[in-house]
């Protein structure tokens, strides 16, 4: 476990860009002028012709970096051919919660279908040295009230986080009819039955009344597509397969394999953040391929008691995300019960969650916007100082900390917080390397990594190269869906763009939930949009069967919600231009506007679900056309 640390009190540093007179922190026009260009150029230093290309995925050649290192492989069973009342595609706190939602409604049958081993999803996955969550445990966890449980850290460890899904799962009792090591294959509408054809890579061939799909975006990892990967004769693995077996240790460390070894870490994004201080203490050297340095601002974990949170009081935990959902979304509250660095920089996540603050209504609309611009930018500016000037303090190499400064707007990269990255640069066993100029690794060899004509000699090379993230296996096509007349979903998609009702349910895909961020409102607490999702397909389910239809909006339902996102859609497309190249901005590519999320953010979003649900549920209904099977 970690060490206790006496946590940085955070203070609100950055000024809320809804106010509008920026001139406590305005720079000086000359300075804010060349600290763009020096925006510009450091992305232009990292910005490669093949965007998003130069990953490739781990399969086909390279499918021994997604095996499962966490179980003992596929038990053995007999293919299923029964029926259940929902299927739910993914074992994540998104299926989870879903199982869980249904489960209060009363649903029977719910068959949870994982590809990993356990439930858990990311954090089945992901049990690298050092894996925290950034978000504050006890807003992050969810049915934290459901479950009674307190987290014992601010910042949950990713094991702690593992046993919560266990436990979840296990109260809801959604291990009775789950399938593990199972991957479904295709989902088919059987317009005969009205119900889905589930099939999966178990030979498993059943049928489910309502299919809820919650795969996610964070477990299918991504490589780098550096020339000769494949020819590297030492020992390498992807940060979410973690092998303990050569490294020794735990997620808390003590990783007595790699006291004799060279180890080289690709990537510094979140999980690098986490994992390179471990490997620091652990390894005889480590050599970091950094291409962009992330923000790291501070983390001040700690352990906490119930009534450091409240606990004692019914209903603690959902006060307490819905005041930090209501903090990071730009509304008011009287007070802050997180109180930390995400919270103090607030007013900087409108361009990162894709929602559109109003005007401060001082003059026509377009003066608004540019007045909040303005701020936004000076703020920006302050906070971003702030987070160099750290550096600059921690780090005592001036060459090293000048190429961990980030250089870049605050929301262009997703934030990352640590006490112990920088301080790990200060050991001699730590080595930085940087890759902006020659675009990243120029080629892998067998025996190491060469960046700008320097071979470094390596025994073992990890990939913190992260996810495919915003990609489904709806969407990429891994996991094909064919609706009414065998309509495949992604073709439907690929011929006018996705068309939702909510981002949730679809015409021509009938009683087919998709639970994520499409089409509908996002948040840095990725799970409170989750749990607000799985209580509304709780309710479509509940509705439908009280009416004996089916769940499927008609046309016109989706062209309406089409509207709202597009009335107010943001203009963010010019700063994502801008942005450093990451998957955010498809690798420097951007990232265009257009009608893919709600454009007032997710607490006014889940407003709107709650009212819709009361008062037009029937909106995604349609009659069914056959008896329901017995």
């Amino acid at each position: 476990m970690t060490t206790p640390r006496t946590p940085e009190q955070p203070v609100r540093t950055t000024p809320d860009p809804r106010t509008p007179d920026p001139a406590p922190c305005t720079p000086d026009p000359d300075a804010l002028a060349a600290l763009r260009r020096r925006y510009r150029h450091e992305r232009e230093r990292r910005v490669r012709p093949d965007g998003a290309a130069q990953y490739r995925d781990a399969d086909a050649g390279f499918g021994y970096w997604a095996a499962d290192p966490y179980t003992d492989g596929p038990h053995e069973r007999a293919p299923l051919r029964d029926t259940v009342d929902v299927a739910v595609v993914g074992g994540g706190f998104g299926g989870i919660l879903a199982g869980a939602r249904l489960r209060q409604r009363g649903v029977a049958r719910v068959r949870v279908m994982e590809r990993g081993g356990d439930f858990g999803g990311t954090w089945y996955w992901n049990r690298y040295p050092g894996v925290h969550c950034d978000i504050e445990s006890h807003v992050y966890l969810p049915l934290l009230d459901e479950t009674g449980y307190v987290p014992e850290w601010k910042y949950a460890p990713g094991e702690e986080i593992r046993r919560h899904a266990v436990r979840t799962a296990r109260q809801f009792d959604l291990y009775a009819d789950a399938l593990f090591s199972t991957e479904v294959t295709s989902l088919t509408w059987d317009e005969a039955s009205e119900t889905w054809l589930v099939r999966t890579d178990r030979d498993d061939a059943f049928h489910a009344t309502y299919v809820v799909n919650a795969t996610g975006t964070l477990t299918d990892p991504k490589l780098p597509g550096i020339p000769g990967i494949e020819d590297f004769k030492g020992h390498t693995f992807h940060t979410s397969r973690w092998d303990y077996a050569y490294t020794g240790g735990t997620p808390e460390g003590g990783m007595t394999g790699l006291a004799d070894k060279r180890v080289g870490i690709v990537g510094t994004g979140a999980t690098g953040v986490q994992a390179i201080p471990m490997l620091a203490r652990d390894a005889a050297h480590l050599y970091v391929f950094q291409r962009t340095p992330s923000t790291v601002d501070v983390r001040g974990n700690r352990r906490t008691t119930a009534a450091d949170v409240g606990a004692d009081r019914a209903g603690w935990a959902r006060r307490r995300r819905e005041n930090y959902l209501r903090i990071v979304s730009g509304e008011d509250v009287d007070e802050d019960l997180v109180a930390d660095r995400w919270t103090a920089s607030a007013g900087l996540l409108e361009k990162l969650t894709s929602f559109r603050r109003p005007g401060g209504g001082t003059g026509s609309a377009a003066a608004d916007r540019a007045a909040f611009e303005a701020a936004y930018e000076a703020a920006d500016a302050a906070k971003m100082d702030e987070l160099r000037a750290r550096v600059a303090r921690t780090v005592t190499d001036a060459g090293t900390a000048e190429r961990l400064q980030p250089w870049y707007r605050y929301a262009c990269k997703r934030p990352t917080f640590s006490d112990l990255y920088y301080p790990a640069f200060n050991r001699d066993n730590v080595t930085l390397v940087d890759t902006a100029d020659t675009h990243g690794i120029e080629h892998v060899t067998a025996h190491g990594v060469t960046v700008g004509g320097t071979t470094y000699a390596l025994d073992c090379l990890i990939f913190a190269t992260g996810f495919n993230v915003g990609r489904s296996g709806l969407t990429s096509g891994r996991l094909p869906v064919r609706g009414r007349d065998g309509v495949l979903l992604r073709d439907r998609w690929a011929a006018r763009g996705p068309r939702t009702l909510h981002g949730l349910t679809s015409h021509g895909f009938p009683n087919l939930i998709q639970l994520g961020p499409l089409q509908n409102a996002s948040s840095v607490n990725f799970t409170h949009v989750l749990d607000e999702q799985a209580v509304h397909a709780a309710a479509l389910v509940a509705a439908a069967e009280a009416a004996d239809a089916l769940v499927e909006p008609a046309p016109e339902a989706e062209e309406a919600w089409l509207a709202v996102l597009a009335e107010d859609a943001p203009d963010h497309e010019w700063f994502h231009a801008e942005c450093t190249p990451g998957y955010y901005n498809a690798e420097g590519r951007g990232r265009p506007n257009g009608p893919t999320s709600y454009p007032h953010g997710a607490v006014a979003f889940h407003r709107l679900l709650a009212r819709w649900r009361e008062e037009s549920v029937t909106e995604a209904l349609h009659p069914r056309t056959h008896p329901r099977p017995t």
